[in-house]
């Protein structure tokens, strides 16, 4: 049976002091979280991806390579009510050419990128992305690689881990920090995670980000919107996000 395990963790919303946990738990289902007025979102409920018959989970045993045998489209997270999705993100199975995912970087860092990437034993690429009433954007990425310890090459080589990273994405302005309230209890057995929020000063649109890698996946969650991103769906669309990698 897939074990999904929910870490604990707590949110202030920004600017409100309104927090709110996730409690650990574990079970074959995940479910979507319920809108309670703090600004998360309302997800639909998540349950684990189909398998091919006789085919191993990614964190057991039986599966050294750790390699994720479900379909790419089926490990994206959905959208939550009240989204309208994005038509640039609509290929079929979900799956879109590099260029696509290229394009959520700034300019002059896309070449190393790309390089990386056509050398470097990816596979394909599936994505989704939706927009919010409120203007909020969100695009996530999921890239998956011929093996794991080429995913994991090319997560620590492009896009580090440091505090500050200069992997630009498009509209931030100068770099991206850590994001000191993405809480260290958020974390999903066998994956690796980094969030960030955009270092200030800032233009007219905040982008919030965190890449992650899960045995032959690596991940980016991107959410934008002019003035401020909201902090709150953002911390829960990348928790579900890593628990349907993990």
């Amino acid at each position: 049976m897939l074990r999904w395990t929910v870490a604990v963790l707590v949110f202030a919303a920004a600017g409100t002091g309104t927090a709110y946990g996730i409690v650990s738990q574990e079970r074959t289902d995940v479910p979507g979280l319920s809108t309670l007025g703090d600004g998360r979102w309302d997800y639909p409920k998540l349950t684990k991806p189909t398998l091919p018959p006789g085919a191993p989970l990614p964190f057991v045993q039986e599966n050294p390579g750790e390699v994720h045998y479900a379909d790419l489209e089926q490990l994206l997270l959905p959208a939550p009510a009240g989204a309208e999705a994005d038509p640039t993100l609509r290929g079929e199975r979900g799956r879109v050419p590099v260029e696509r995912y290229l394009k959520e970087y700034a300019q002059d860092g896309r070449e190393d990128l790309r390089e990386h990437l056509t050398e470097g034993g990816l596979r394909h690429i599936a994505a989704r992305g939706w927009s919010m009433p409120d203007g909020t954007s969100v695009r996530i990425f999921l890239l998956r690689f011929h093996t794991s310890a080429l995913a994991g090459n090319y997560f620590r080589a492009q896009l580090g881990g440091a505090p500050d990273t200069m992997v630009r994405l498009v509209d931030v302005e100068e770099m991206s920090s850590y994001d000191q309230g993405y809480g260290n209890d958020a974390k999903v057995a066998s994956t690796e995670r980094y969030v960030y929020d955009e270092a200030t000063p800032r233009g007219p649109v905040q982008v919030r980000h965190a890449d992650m890698t899960a045995g032959d996946i690596v991940a980016l969650v991107a959410v934008s919107r002019k003035g401020t991103a909201p902090v709150v769906p953002f911390h829960q669309t990348v928790i579900l996000q890593n628990q349907l990698l993990g």
